[in-house]
């Protein structure tokens, strides 16, 4: 028997990206919402209990509003907004953090999936921090490169505009000296006791993100070598199907070699990349927003929660 799914927000960037991924699934039965009705609550309130799993893709003050509307204890909710990722009661879903986040993902009614930043982010800062080679109030300083999608149907109109400014051209940097929405997962995820110096970045590409977090390694809290932290992460990700830590300084590949933002566009893979010299290390991750950054990772908590194969519609 089918799962029904209701995606409220279906026609946002991640929604239809969800729906992209539910072809040939003939586990999945999607409840549409006729397109005259999208922003009307009784309608939503129906079809939200009718579901099995609802995914919301909705701004934060829709998102807190569609959960009121569950009434119906059976309904699972994965929200892919920013209102409950660091909310009590909620799930985080990035299942490769630890056995923990797993467990709770597979037992919960309640899933928040990350930003996409955030997710790179964490992916290098928790197991930093859990391991001791990172203080709590280590100073942390992000750079970090999205493709334009990530920015919304306003941004990609901008982006996808034949007569946009010739400025759209270069890399856009932006909230600068501002609280980047991320920032707050950021910190209560990774366990850090301050926030990052978060530096985002958007360029001339659609999809894709690569986040960037350098430390000279003697302001670390044990004594190690940037092999030392390679070891630690292979370690920390062994066995996961959409984390991969990649050989240290991208061994066996040309010196002159460069990490492309949007080389996973299209996967749900995030991979990590360690980079260094005596002096400091270099940590990159590299995923899709869109897919491990937004609706693929909504697709592989939903997959968790459902007790089947996590990778079922992913690649």
């Amino acid at each position: 028997m089918a799962v029904k799914v209701f995606i409220d927000g279906q026609e946002g960037t991640t929604g239809l990206k969800i729906v992209e991924r539910f072809k040939n699934r003939p586990d999945i039965e999607l409840l549409h919402i006729d397109e005259d009705k999208r922003k009307d609550t009784d309608e939503r309130r129906r079809l939200i209990n009718a579901s099995d799993y609802t995914f919301l893709c909705l701004p934060d003050a829709a998102a807190v509003e569609a959960v009121a509307l569950a009434e119906n204890d059976h309904v699972k909710i994965i929200d892919a907004s920013t209102a409950h990722r660091t909310a009590e009661g909620w799930a985080y879903g990035l299942p490769e953090l630890s056995a923990e986040h797993r467990e709770k993902i597979e037992n919960s009614k309640r899933t928040a999936v990350p930003g996409c930043y955030a997710s790179g982010f964490n992916a290098i800062m928790y197991p930093m921090v859990k391991s001791g080679i990172c203080a709590p109030f280590q100073p942390v300083i992000c750079h970090a490169i999205s493709g334009y999608s990530g920015g919304g149907k306003k941004l990609i109109a901008q982006y996808e505009d034949p007569d946009r400014d010739v400025q759209f051209d270069s890399t856009r940097q932006y909230a600068m000296g501002k609280t980047h929405k991320h920032i707050k997962e950021m910190m209560a995820v990774s366990g850090l006791s301050y926030p990052p110096v978060f530096a985002p970045m958007t360029a001339s590409f659609y999809s894709g993100m690569v986040v960037n977090i350098p430390f000279l390694l003697r302001t670390l809290a044990k004594k190690v070598t940037a092999e030392n932290v390679w070891e630690m992460l292979s370690e920390h990700y062994e066995g996961q199907r959409f984390v991969k830590v990649m050989p240290y300084g991208a061994a066996g590949l040309p010196e002159e070699t460069a990490l492309y933002s949007n080389t996973l566009s299209g996967t749900n893979m995030l991979q990590i990349y360690v980079y260094g010299n005596e002096d400091y290390v270099m940590l990159c991750s590299q995923l899709d927003n869109l897919g491990k950054g937004a609706s693929g990772a909504a697709v592989q908590c939903m997959n968790i929660m459902m007790g089947i194969d996590e990778s079922v519609g992913l690649i």
